[in-house]
């Protein structure tokens, strides 16, 4: 008997992952949702694979907290691994149960029987019956036992094969994205934000905003939460921009620049913890590096967005959140409505990996909604909007310190980490939606909470080296607060970390004279970690690798995400000058049982090209106003003729379970850009972003 996954033990009955339709299709639900990375796509290819359908035959429902199961928000790289696991084990269950009824039905052994595309075949002859003639005949409401065996991988049709995606002829077409949903009688809003917890609106000139808005409008008023709503998109932008403009607040929130520094966060109070072995008792020499990262934002390609309808005693949302489920508790608590009388639907949306302004969005259109009923509010925030109130990505100080062998290896490693949390989704550790902090009873100041590394970790996730060593340990500081939101973006502390982590392996083997590859594998046990190393450093030609300090550089960096989920070893090419230009990057990955090749390929070249982003550009900075970074021209983003000639190459390890992939190369990709500019000018950058000023002083030092 297979064990069940947690996805199947909170959602144990059949008929929410699987229903057979009129159409001759099969619904399949899951409670993750497409953020782009394709995972709709993987989980119906497992589900046509365990049913002897084609993946025509699948209609994905995704993301439904009414009809589908609850499997939390679609983070840390756990779709495949928790739905894609439950999918497999409900429709292998599903088709045993079906064959036993259609061997009843046709008088025959059930393995007489064979199923193509769903009709049963008798000894390889039509049977005249199929999966839809006979599913009133089963009993879906029952719960899934994980008694019946998924198909050997040594079966499979679709798994394995670069199936076409399913999310894309829509959002080719121009119908694929929340924004472009539309309703009879809909009405667009826009938000006047509250300048910061605790801040209270004075006065408002409605009437010199009606006048800017040069159109019929509405003002929403519920405490100090404001939106302008109308029949023109244009005219209610224009009236939240007036208005902006004509709002006098008291207590708003003021931001000073040193505030978005990593020296600022670290210098902060602080939660402080140790975790993995404990400290040596012998006092030993130590050798430390000290690496820091900037605040980043999501840089979502358009601002967050959601619809929402009011009617008959019944909320219903749609949105672009990664967590349907907890959206619709956290809309029934704040608003007080039971839970039964909220519905919230996924629809996708052009960002984002981690938590940006995608459920507080929703809570705004609720709001508007529930003030309006009978309405459909399509809510937008505007630029300046995503960029100055989404959680932020926290700044981060990582200081790394060894105790070192005879032979320059560690005997004893410490990995010191300063951060806020990586984990304030709404609902996680007392965190809540944004404009709760508006209402007449905002809630109660959040507690210092991360998510524990046995379930991925926040801050501290990848903080344990793969090398053999002699003890490892995290000291975390967890900082109590800081004056900005902060909370999940794409690989969370893992970027930081794997970045110094690596950074000062590299350092260590300069130490003993040792070549960068040669020195980790001497340190690497792990088989499946060896094999990346060797298979990126031979893709990229690492024999051909010269002494360094010419200008071009050439690095590597590794990690196993969460040091649980797919393996990466990323190899870098960089040129140097006064600023620093990737012009390839080589990857190999161990992903387990690959689903869909070309669709995992396709999300590790975003990783790539996102970290090449963070590492050389991304830095959020904040001003009196709040953050002073709001477009992007004042938070630029890598553009298509910077990104580099990339190849992602994946190991075959089909022999082993699916490994979570979306954001494995991420670390290593950060981390073998600044190997591989430390290689080019001779000298390390300790600081992302790799700015000119860095550079220089690099150069210079």
């Amino acid at each position: 008997m297979a064990e069940l996954t947690f996805s199947l033990k909170e959602n144990p009955r059949i008929d929410r992952w699987l229903r057979f339709e009129p159409d001759r299709r099969v619904r399949i639900g899951t409670g993750k949702v497409e953020l782009g990375q394709g995972v709709l796509t993987a989980l119906a290819q497992i589900a046509a694979e365990e049913l002897d359908l084609s993946i025509d035959q699948i209609r994905m429902m995704s993301g439904n907290s009414v009809e589908g199961p609850g499997e939390g928000y679609t983070a840390s790289s756990w779709s495949i691994e928790h739905s894609g696991g439950a999918i497999r084990l409900v429709a292998a269950e599903v088709r045993a149960l079906a064959l036993k009824q259609a061997a009843l039905r046709l008088n025959a052994a059930p393995d007489e029987l064979t199923i193509v595309e769903g009709a049963f075949l008798r000894n390889g002859v039509s049977s005249g019956i199929d999966y839809w003639s006979i599913a009133g005949e089963l009993d879906l409401s029952a719960e899934v036992t994980g008694s019946v065996p998924a198909k050997p991988p040594s079966s499979y049709r679709l798994v394995g094969t670069s199936v076409p995606r399913i999310d894309l002829p829509a959002k080719l077409t121009g119908s694929g994205f929340i924004q472009d949903m539309t309703f009879p009688g809909m009405l667009h809003a826009r938000t006047l934000r509250q300048p910061g917890r605790g801040a209270e609106l004075v006065s408002l000139d409605e009437d010199a905003v009606r006048r800017r808005a040069g159109a019929e409008i509405r003002i929403v008023r519920v405490e100090n939460f404001v939106a302008f709503v109308g029949v023109d998109e244009t005219a209610v932008r224009t009236a939240a921009v007036a208005a902006s403009e004509r709002a006098v607040w008291t207590d708003a929130r003021s931001l000073r620049p040193e505030q978005a520094t990593p020296g600022w966060v670290a210098s902060q109070p602080s939660d402080d913890r140790l975790m993995g072995d404990p400290r040596p008792e012998l006092a030993l020499d130590r050798v430390s590096a000290r690496f820091t990262r900037s605040f980043l934002s999501h840089g979502s390609i358009a601002p967050s967005c959601a619809v929402a309808v009011y009617r008959d005693g019944m909320l219903s949302v749609w949105s672009h959140g990664q967590g349907m489920q907890p959206l619709r508790e956290n809309i029934a608590k704040t608003l007080g409505l039971p839970l039964g009388n909220v519905a919230c639907h996924h629809v996708q949306g052009p960002g984002c990996y981690g938590h940006n302004g995608a459920d507080d969005a929703a809570f705004d259109a609720a709001l508007v909604a529930m003030a309006m009923p009978g309405s459909p509010i399509r809510l937008m925030w505007r630029r300046e909007e995503e960029f100055g109130h989404e959680p932020l990505s926290s700044a981060m100080t990582v200081a790394v310190h060894a105790a070192l062998d005879p032979a320059g290896r560690p005997l004893d490693w410490t990995t010191e980490i300063w951060s806020a949390t990586h984990g304030q989704r709404p609902g996680v550790g007392g965190a809540y939606l944004l404009a709760a902090d508006a209402l007449k009873e905002p809630p109660l100041q959040r507690k210092p909470f991360d998510i524990p590394l046995e379930r991925g970790g926040g801050a501290a996730r990848n903080g344990i080296p793969l090398y053999e060593m002699g003890a490892k340990r995290i000291d975390f500081h967890l900082i109590h607060d800081v004056p900005v939101r902060t909370s999940s973006l794409r690989g969370l502390g893992a970027t930081l970390n794997v970045f110094a982590i690596e950074g000062f392996v590299d350092d260590l083997a300069a130490r003993v004279g040792e070549d960068p590859l040669a020195y980790r594998l001497s340190m690497l046990s792990d088989p499946r970690a060896r094999r990346v190393v060797e298979k990126a450093a031979a893709m990229a030609n690492w024999a051909s690798r010269d002494a360094g300090g010419t200008g071009s550089g050439l690095g590597i960096g590794l990690a196993r995400y969460k040091n649980s989920s797919a393996y990466a070893a990323v190899v870098a090419a960089v040129e140097v000058d006064e600023a620093v230009r990737v012009t390839d990057v080589w990857c190999a990955v161990d992903a387990g049982l690959v689903i869909n090749p070309d669709g995992l390929v396709n999300q590790i070249e975003g990783n790539i090209v996102q970290a090449i982003s963070w590492t050389l550009i991304e830095e959020v900075r904040f001003g009196p106003q709040g953050i002073s970074t709001t477009d992007w021209q004042s938070y630029p983003v890598i553009r298509f003729s910077d990104v580099p000639e990339i190849c992602v190459e994946l190991v075959d390890a089909s022999e082993h379970p699916p490994l979570g992939v979306g954001e494995c190369a991420g670390g290593p990709t950060a981390a073998a850009i600044g190997n591989a500019v430390a290689h080019a000018l001779g000298a390390r950058i300790h600081d992302m972003p790799m700015t000119r000023e860095r550079i220089m002083a690099a150069i210079l030092a």
